[in-house]
Formats: C-alpha cells, structure tokens, sequence
C-alpha cells in the first residue's frame, strides 16, 4: 500500500467509485509550503475548474487534504485519471508521514 495526500477531486465520494468502485478512507493532514492555484483542463463538453498545488516560496503556506491508503493498481487508476497539468511527487506531511501528491506539472 502507498499513500497518497488528495486536496481536491480524489476526496469525492462519487470519483472515488467512478474510479476505484469504492470508498476510501483516510485521515486529515497537511502539506506545508505548497498553495492552491486555478487551473482550468480541457474535458470532453469544455473547459472545467481545478485547482493544483504549487510550490510557495512561503514556508508556511499550507494546504490541508486526507490521506488515503491506495494499492499500486489504484494509483495506476489515478495516473491516468490525472491529466497531464500534474506530475505526481512524494512529499513529507505536516504529520511526518511520506505520501505522494499530485502538483503542477
């Protein structure tokens, strides 16, 4: 199992069974010295709003998400779901814990 810190679509119940067929669980945490930004993605009926973590030169900055214990065939699921606005980093969280996170590409 991986652990991977979602602070977006990945907390929703609904992607999750679109994705998984199931529901995950996790526990809340804290990425520190990263922020949200906008970002809009081109999907199959326009453009959709997201937003994705970047970098901060602000070492206090946090972002706060859940972090989910995943399979290795489940994050094969979510790379793809992913698009390509992302590249997937492991950081370590406000917690100590190591997860892996989806930022700006």
């Amino acid at each position: 199992m991986e652990k991977l810190f979602s602070y977006g679509t990945l907390r929703s119940k609904e992607i999750q069974m679109r994705l998984f067929n199931k529901i995950l669980t996790g526990t809340a945490d804290q990425l520190l010295g990263y922020k949200l930004k906008s970002l809009k993605i081109e999907e199959e009926f326009g453009m959709a709003d997201y937003v994705v973590a970047v970098a901060s030169e602000n070492p206090t900055d946090i972002i706060h998400g859940i972090v989910f214990n995943i399979s290795h065939a489940d994050f094969a699921k979510v790379d793809l779901f992913e698009s390509n606005a992302y590249r997937r980093v492991q950081v370590t969280l406000q917690s100590g814990e190591t997860a892996w996170v989806y930022i700006e590409n």
